[in-house]
């Protein structure tokens, strides 16, 4: 399984994406750097536990993963409180991360049973 079919790699790689384009002009660079780091972190961490040899360690960094999910969910109601992400771009990305982290339980749950 290569981790770029993954829905749920593409899925987080683009919403990573899109909170650095959203945030690109945003002058609270340690607002940003905390944000733009915790989305980043959900797909590079799916890829690295597919590419992982063990189950445990590929479980591990999945977990990692929805583990950013929630950091990243947190950021994002902040941002949306002190006005830096505009409510419905917010909203957007709270469901997205949800539904990222329901994702990840399936795929979690999956290399557990395959084991």
């Amino acid at each position: 399984m290569r981790f770029e079919d993954l829905e749920v790699w593409k899925r987080a790689a683009r919403l990573s994406a899109d909170i650095y384009k959203e945030l690109s002009g945003l002058k609270d660079y340690g607002f940003k750097d905390q944000i733009t780091r915790s989305g980043l972190s959900i797909p590079s961490n799916i890829a690295e536990g597919i590419e992982r040899e063990s189950t445990k360690e590929c479980v591990n960094f999945l977990s990692y993963a929805k583990g950013s999910c929630g950091e990243l969910r947190t950021q994002i109601y902040i941002g949306i409180d002190i006005g830096y992400i505009p409510d419905e771009t917010g909203k957007q990305w709270i469901k997205e991360t949800r539904e990222i982290s329901a994702m990840l339980v399936g795929l979690i749950r999956s290399k557990r049973n395959s084991a």
